[in-house]
Formats: structure tokens, sequence, C-alpha cells
């Protein structure tokens, strides 16, 4: 990477003011057998998922896995990633030309389910930065536009369509995304 683009990165990911450190005086405090994704540090962290977790698009089941990887990350709930040997790949087709970058992950690629390419419902990273390699051969989904599950309980998704978090009941917030969170 030449030092413009690091330097760039590192500005990224310094204008970032809440760190898991402390949680803020607006955050709503766990109760017994709940996180708060105020505790959740940043740098992101990767959590192996040992329940199980389904994602189903109308009848169609496209993940059924006990391998996922959750990463957890200041004010937002858990990305749920799945190792595509555990992803139905014959439903899904990458979206030409779509791709975003992440400060911490790297460069971001979208797929769609091949039935409908006008919305992506899942991302991955080829080639992901170094301290995200484990992510590499996973895609994450959208629970906005699927039917999500953890241990059988069905996911809220995070507000908007740019994030994808899974809001499962032993999370508290507010979350980055939800209504006037834009500052964060």
């Amino acid at each position: 990477m030449n030092d413009k683009k690091e330097d760039r990165l590192q500005k990224a990911r310094d204008s970032w003011s809440n760190r898991g450190s402390k949680r803020p005086p607006f955050a709503i405090e766990p109760e017994e057998g709940q996180r708060s994704v105020w505790d959740f540090p940043r740098p992101p962290v990767i959590e192996k998922v040992t329940e199980r977790v389904l994602v189903k698009y109308l009848s169609k089941t496209i993940v059924d896995t006990q391998n996922a990887l959750a990463v957890l990350e200041t004010a937002s709930p858990p990305t749920y990633y799945i190792p595509r040997e555990d992803v139905e790949m014959d439903l899904l087709a990458q979206i030409p030309g779509k791709s975003s970058f992440c400060e911490w992950k790297g460069n971001a690629m979208y797929w769609g389910l091949k039935e409908d390419m006008n919305r992506p419902i899942a991302w991955s990273y080829a080639n992901p930065l170094q301290e995200f390699e484990e992510l590499k051969d996973y895609l994450a989904f959208y629970p906005q536009h699927l039917e999500c599950f953890v241990d059988g309980i069905r996911v809220k998704s995070q507000q908007g369509e740019f994030y994808a978090g899974w809001i499962t009941p032993d999370l508290t917030g507010p979350f980055k995304g939800d209504s006037g969170t834009g500052h964060w």
C-alpha cells in the first residue's frame, strides 16, 4: 500500500471517537443476559458463533451452518459471516461493478440472488486487509432482505440499507443506523 493510501486509511480508522472502552450516557443499560453494542470494541473483533445460523429467502434455504463468525464493532449489532462451503452459492451471483471499501476489512464485492440481481443480499471480501484475513471465503448477509435466524430466533435488521447488523434479543443499543445516529 502506498503512503497516501495508508494515511487515508489511518485517518478513517482514527475518526471514530467511541471505541467500546466507555459506554456513552445515552446507551441503554443491558439487563442480565444482555450485551450492549457500546461495549463492543473498535477496531472490530471476530467472534466464533456456535449456534445454528439459518438464512432463507421465501422457501429456499441459502445458509444452514454452525460455523459462522460474527464481527463485533462499537455501536453496531454483530454482522454474521458464513463460510462459502455452507452457502448455497448456486442461488447467488456477484453483482458486476458494485463494490465498497471498509477501513478495517478492505474492498467488498456484492452478491444478489440470481432471480433478482437488482438488490444486493450479501457481500464478501476476496482479499481482506491483514487484520481480517479470517473473513476470506466468507459471505455476510443483509437481514433486511432475507429471513435470518440465530439459534431458532428470527433476527431484526439494523436500520437503513447500508448496515447489516443482526439484532437479537440479547443486545441493547441504540444501534448505529437508527434515526439520529448519522453523526456517530
